[in-house]
């Protein structure tokens, strides 16, 4: 029975903490750009080096 409680002290616990750490991320503002995530995947960010070029999609 003495085990059940140690469980629920430390789940209260890790639970507090979690919160904690949940609340100064949003008071650090972790959380405050919610648009440019959904429109990240349309747009690509390869950058090209000298010794490498983009393949032509042209035909002869």
């Amino acid at each position: 029975m003495e085990v059940i409680f140690v469980l629920i002290a430390i789940s209260l616990i890790l639970a507090g903490s979690f919160l904690f750490l949940f609340f100064r991320a949003m008071k650090g503002g972790q959380f405050e750009d919610s648009h440019t995530p959904a429109i990240r995947i349309l747009f690509e960010n390869k950058k090209l080096t000298k010794d490498k070029k983009v393949p032509s999609t042209k035909t002869k």
